[in-house]
């Protein structure tokens, strides 16, 4: 699995977009050149149309302006296609407002570069990465596929990644850094 100080892998997967635009059924293509500059989250989740997924992507696309006011995007991938993405978002009431992108990683080619890939199960592990805008792997942690993750950890982390401080257990925005 790669981890902190890792190239985040080159890819380029078909993609529902968040927001009004998504739900009009007009894929594009996002890749690791897309949205240059900025920082990503990127995180993955096992299939589409299952219980605890819902609640993960719900809570990170309720932060997707929360995360853009860090210059971060981002970025929600599995295994299924933009085609099972589009009908999730179609019919999960919660989904229809999504404001983050689906990636389609049908080939299972992101989630095996990442060593995220969960073999025995043939799908993607919670796994979530946070990449600076060099494209370096800052931050990166797994979840068991029956645990869900707290995106707002996530954002807690982008947050001490970005002070460029030395930032003490349970930092948040705001509070001192340690002083050496």
């Amino acid at each position: 699995m790669l981890t902190v100080g890792d190239k985040f892998p080159t890819f380029d997967l078909a993609t529902v977009p968040g927001g009004p635009e998504g739900l009009k059924g007009a894929f594009t293509q996002t890749s690791d050149t897309s949205n240059a500059g900025k920082w990503k989250v990127v995180f993955f989740w096992p299939k589409d149309f299952t219980f605890v997924c819902p609640t993960e992507i719900v809570a990170f696309g309720k932060l997707a302006g929360e995360f853009a006011d860090r210059d971060t995007v981002v970025y929600g991938v599995s295994i299924d296609s933009e085609f099972v993405h589009l009908n999730w978002r179609l019919h999960h009431e919660d989904l229809k407002s999504l404001e983050i992108p689906m990636l389609a990683d049908i080939k299972r080619e992101l989630s095996s570069a990442c060593g995220v890939l969960a073999h025995d199960a043939g799908v993607a592990l919670r796994a979530t990465f946070v990449v600076d805008p060099e494209g370096i792997i800052r931050h990166v942690s797994v979840n068991d596929l029956s645990v869900g993750r707290n995106p707002q950890e996530v954002l807690r982390i982008v947050d001490a990644l970005q002070s460029d401080e030395l930032c003490p257990c349970n930092w948040n925005k705001g509070d001192e850094f340690l002083k050496v």
